[in-house]
């Protein structure tokens, strides 16, 4: 996103204005009491101002009659208009409580509502959109601004209706002044209104166009503050560095904020002499008009209070416009999110028409989405059940890459992935999932407690303490595990009260029992999922893997030659291609890659 602050695009500003039915519709669904709350509300807050003023003009008539003619009956009209007044105020402050406290109600509940759309619509996306930095430019803007600005918006709008009402009410009795009143009643609020709308649309362009260093900003402090970090920002003494970049980026920010506020005020501050001068105005003129005596002196003190309120309520309308389209603008980064294109569903297969016949990879190639060279070419394989297959290679070869596939967290570029004899693409996505037990090498650590941990491997027994241990059991990690004092309840990670950390070890002994979560997957993977193991401990969960593969098939990825030999076949990867493949004993008699590989690796054991 390299777009300039003052490129805010070809949307006009009338069309922006389409989300206003959508934020209303968000918010009656949320809650329709309150919004209905908030709609009597608002229009009981837009009648009582003018009443109070018309009240207003009747209680100094009335104090002017009863001076003058001493009746008790005239004298009791103004103590009756008084505790009219009294009344309406109460009913305004009454009116403005109730406002205040429906709209705090809903505040809370539409900022949770949209931040599960937004976590739904995450829920839905393809790995590859998360890995694209354009798209988390957009889940930034949606989730700082987006959440807040629909019940923003809505209360805009009922602020623009209860202000409307108001000066409806004023029009109607400003006109027995003047019609000329009325007018200038709304020319006085028009100098505000272009200036916040001129600047509204600013403000917006350089929140879409600094949103990468917004995300920036945010990565910095989640390495500086985060314990998984920790460790290497104190030992390479990165805190003062980082922390001067987080400086930098902010002053950057600051900056540009601050030759936009300066402006806006600037410009509202001389915009608001033209409305001040306008309303005094019209003072002079109802004076003069009052000392003329064409209006009464309670007339002149309600129609001055008119045109105060009136100008007011006014600039209040026009400034409600204004915010409702920049709120607009805002929520078009919600909506341009939640709208974010999600692939079809293409497959609905249970079952493959060759059970039996394994996975087959036929002339699979692959391309990162913008990425300038294929990650895999032309890769053809045949597991069998039963099976193992072992994938060897540098950093980078393309190993993780092919079980991506094989997972469908991505589709080939060209080429197919067959499973019982379906292209993986027509199966259907759970079913799928369900038959594949797979731990990647950055597997993630949650901070749950220890049988959620491994729980998460399945969840459908996501609660199964027996399966827990089962699956503990399998993977090796019951030992450690029963040796704690809480056992499967113990809390891990540093996040929460009573949280204990592991060994790396640990954790991957955690991780590798998730994959024995699914006891009824088929097909096993582990990518790396040992790499933080002595030699010895690798060995053993290897041959325990193998043990307990049966009649699986059994794929892993591991950089240690001893493991790698136990596999049935063994493919080497180099630069995204197969090549070499055989067994071990097939593989050395080569003496070619593969045998020089692990003749390096064995003679750093000697």
């Amino acid at each position: 996103m390299n777009e300039s602050p003052r490129a805010g695009g070809s949307r006009s500003p009338l069309a922006v204005f389409r989300y206003s039915g959508r934020a209303l519709q968000l918010v009656w669904s949320t809650s329709r009491r309150l919004t209905l709350a908030l709609a009597v509300l608002t229009l009981v807050a837009g009648l009582l101002p003018a009443a109070m003023a018309f009240v207003g003009a009747q209680i100094i008539d009335a104090v002017v009659a009863a001076t003058q003619s001493g009746v008790d009956a005239d004298r009791r009209l103004v103590f009756e208009l008084i505790g009219l007044e009294a009344l309406i105020v109460i009913a305004i402050a009454a009116a403005q409580r109730g406002l205040s406290l429906s709209q705090s109600l809903l505040r809370a509940q539409l900022g949770q509502r949209v931040n599960v759309m937004i976590l739904e619509k995450a829920l839905t996306l393809e790995l590859a959109q998360f890995e694209d930095s354009e798209f988390y430019d957009k889940l930034t803007r949606a989730r700082r601004e987006a959440s807040s600005r629909p019940l923003s918006l809505v209360t805009r709008t009922f602020g623009l209706a209860q202000n409307g009402v108001s000066l409806v009410s004023y029009g109607t009795l400003l006109w027995q002044f003047s019609p000329w009143a009325v007018l200038l009643l709304f020319v006085a609020g028009l100098p505000a209104f272009i200036g916040e709308a001129k600047f509204s649309g600013e403000a917006f362009r350089l929140f879409r166009w600094r949103s990468p260093e917004t995300r920036q900003q945010l990565y910095l402090e989640t390495v500086l503050a985060r314990e998984d970090n920790a460790k290497e920002v104190k030992l390479f003494q990165l805190g003062p560095l980082l922390l001067q970049r987080y400086r930098d980026i902010f002053h950057k920010l600051f900056r540009e904020d601050r030759r936009l506020t300066i402006r806006r005020d600037s410009w509202g501050f001389g915009l608001g002499l033209v409305s001040t001068a306008t309303l005094y105005g019209a003072y002079i003129w109802v004076a003069v008009a009052t000392m003329a005596a064409r209006i009464t002196l309670g007339q002149m003190a309600m129609f001055m209070m008119l045109f105060r309120q009136g100008q007011s309520a006014v600039s209040a309308s026009l400034s409600a416009i204004s915010g409702m389209y920049e709120d607009n603008l805002y929520l078009s980064t919600l909506y341009e999110y939640l709208e974010t294109p999600v692939p079809a569903s293409q497959g609905h297969a249970t079952v493959g028409p060759s059970p039996g016949d394994g996975i087959r990879f036929e002339n699979v190639s692959f391309r990162y989405p913008g990425g300038d060279a294929a990650a895999l070419y032309d890769i053809s394989l045949h597991i069998r059940p039963g099976e193992s297959l072992a994938l060897v290679g540098e950093n980078g070869s393309g190993k993780t890459t092919l079980i991506k596939l094989l997972t469908r967290l991505y589709a080939p570029t060209t080429g197919r992935i067959l499973l019982d004899g379906l292209d993986l693409q027509e199966w259907d996505a759970g079913t799928l999932r369900q038959r594949i037990g797979v731990i990647f090498q950055d597997f993630a650590r949650y901070q749950l407690p220890v049988g959620e941990n491994i729980g998460v491997g399945d969840v459908s027994a996501f609660h199964d303490e027996a399966r827990w241990q089962e699956a503990a059991e399998k993977g090796m990690a019951d030992e450690f595990i029963d040796a704690m004092s809480d056992g499967y309840q113990t809390q891990l990670g540093r996040w929460f009260n009573n949280g204990r950390e592991l060994s790396g070890g640990q954790w991957q002994k955690i991780a590798l029992s998730r994959a024995f979560m699914r006891s009824d997957a088929d097909i096993l993977v582990l990518d790396e999922p040992t790499a933080a193991m002595d030699a010895g401990a690798e060995a053993a969960i290897f041959a325990r893997f193998r043990e307990l593969s049966g009649n699986r098939i059994a794929i892993l990825i591991s950089h240690r030659f001893s493991t790698v030999r136990m596999a049935d076949e063994i493919i080497v990867i180099r630069r995204g291609r197969i090549l070499e493949r055989g067994s071990h004993q097939s593989l050395m008699q080569q003496d070619g890659h593969y045998a020089h590989l692990f003749s390096l690796q064995a003679e750093g054991y000697r």
